[in-house]
């Protein structure tokens, strides 16, 4: 489809810019013109950032650069496992991102990541980014790359490289804010000083497993994008390539150890609750038996037989009470030498 063909429906471009042989042609281009002169100029390419469009507005880019419709509907649901599908001679890859999001406090309510998708379209002379949020901005990456036209005339393979580079290194970001989370709740665990809210390591692992399916599924497109089983990768962008995924091996590593950490921390946490459970119904079993000892006097003395012992006797009443005294005080030190009270 050539680019007269594309209809006057609004798109929302963050950017559209024309690159050749690695540096980018000055100016805003039109999506059409810029199109146009990518197929036609060799060692040329055109990027094309899209953030949260619309259905009609990404059919505009798909209808212009051929998009397999699966692709694109995939694209739009922005609710996608990271993967690497071969479209003829287009790739398409999504990547989930993360941030952390700061927190004074860890509750059983407080949320700690936030995630969100990247979509790249990529093929001979143009890649397609959509961006769904909360995903990070990719002015940045753009600029880093336009600074390095020798990894930009590599095309839009590079873009790649960058993009899936920037998204493992915030998963770093993110694990090392993480880290001091599980640190906080590891030592709260394994305090005696400190309540035990297992609601907040909950929470923490919620957001692990989170993670964990946003990091792992990653791996797979990496290696086939190192390996070069796909068109586009030359020998050396594999190199980089093969960096980003030892990154993510590194990253999924450390999700794993935050994980065992705070199932660690959560079997604590349960096993202090349960023994200081103990504790309290020792504690309630033993002052029980304090109550008991005197409440039982006072009911066999409250019978009104007539043959009782002492009944007539001047010092019976106080006998009885210095006597249901003294049992209930030697009760009581034997129960403190026991460590019931």
């Amino acid at each position: 489809m050539t680019a007269h063909s594309i209809p006057s429906q609004p798109v929302p471009v963050v950017d559209c810019a024309l690159y050749e042989h690695g540096r980018r042609r000055p100016g805003d281009l039109p999506l059409d013109e810029a199109m146009d002169t990518a197929r036609t100029t060799p060692g040329a390419f055109v990027w094309i950032g899209l953030h949260a469009p619309t259905a009609d507005q990404l059919q505009v880019v798909a209808r212009a650069f051929g998009l397999h419709p699966l692709a694109v509907e995939d694209a739009l649901n922005a609710h996608q496992r990271p993967k690497l599908e071969r479209y003829d001679d287009t790739l398409f890859l999504v990547l989930r991102t993360a941030v952390y999001l700061e927190h004074d406090e860890l509750t059983p309510t407080t949320d700690i990541i936030g995630t969100g998708e990247i979509m790249a379209f990529a093929g001979r002379d143009f890649i397609v980014v959509v961006r769904h949020d909360p995903s990070e901005r990719l002015g940045g990456v753009r600029r880093r790359l336009e600074a390095d036209p020798e990894r930009l005339a590599h095309g839009p393979a590079a873009v790649l490289h960058a993009i899936a580079d920037t998204v493992v290194d915030q998963y770093l970001d993110v694990l090392t804010a993480l880290e001091a989370d599980a640190e906080e709740v590891e030592s709260d665990a394994f305090s005696p000083d400190v309540g035990h809210d297992v609601g907040r390591i909950y929470q923490l692992k919620r957001e692990l497993v989170e993670l964990k399916r946003t990091v792992a599924p990653l791996a797979q497109p990496l290696r086939d994008l190192a390996e070069r089983r796909v068109p586009g990768v030359d020998r050396e962008l594999a190199a980089y390539f093969r960096d980003v995924a030892d990154h993510l091996a590194q990253a999924t590593e450390r999700v794993a150890v935050l994980t065992e950490l705070t199932d660690n921390a959560l079997s604590m946490a349960l096993a202090q609750t349960s023994v200081q459970q103990n504790h309290d119904m020792r504690r309630i079993s033993a002052l029980a038996a304090l109550i008991a000892i005197p409440v039982m006097i006072a009911g066999i003395y409250g019978m009104n037989f007539d043959h009782m012992p002492e009944l007539r006797w001047l010092f019976g009443y106080p006998t009885m009470l210095i006597a249901t005294a003294a049992i209930v005080s030697l009760v009581y030190v034997v129960f403190r030498k026991k460590h019931w009270l």
